[in-house]
């Protein structure tokens, strides 16, 4: 009885590290995908996951999850880039070559942080966007 147990235990961890790999595979096999860290100002910590540019609207999702939903929606229309810097020693869990934008967006204010190349790809989408009728 105990092995039969530990059997469908191990094949529940199998399963599920596999569906979080494919999970992952998907997310970065996108055209658009790029890795992107996430986190409110003054918060202590930062959010890994990925960001796909769809249409005019950023989609994040949660690196470490399951779920096949967007954790956040942000409306290209809504951002303005407020501030560019490098990481400090108050974001050690990042790469030193990231670059964090402080922005303000319809979710209000957020950082964002990726590499180089993300960024200037990050930039040219929102200076991409058609012009708001006001």
């Amino acid at each position: 009885m105990t092995t039969v147990v530990l059997v469908v235990l191990g094949l529940l961890v199998v399963a599920l590290v596999a569906a979080f790999l494919l999970r992952r595979h998907f997310l970065l096999s996108g055209l658009g995908a790029v890795t992107m860290w996430l986190r409110a100002p003054g918060a202590p910590r930062w959010a890994v996951g990925v960001a796909w540019y769809s249409g005019d609207t950023l989609l994040w999702y949660r690196a470490l999850s399951l779920s096949v939903r967007p954790n956040r929606r942000l409306v290209r229309s809504q951002f303005q880039v407020e501030a560019r810097r490098g990481p400090t020693a108050d974001d050690l869990s990042l790469p030193c070559e990231t670059v964090i934008l402080t922005v303000r967006t319809g979710a209000g204010r957020q950082e964002l942080a990726m590499d180089g190349s993300a960024v200037t790809g990050f930039l040219s989408w929102i200076e991409s966007a058609p012009p708001i009728d006001r």
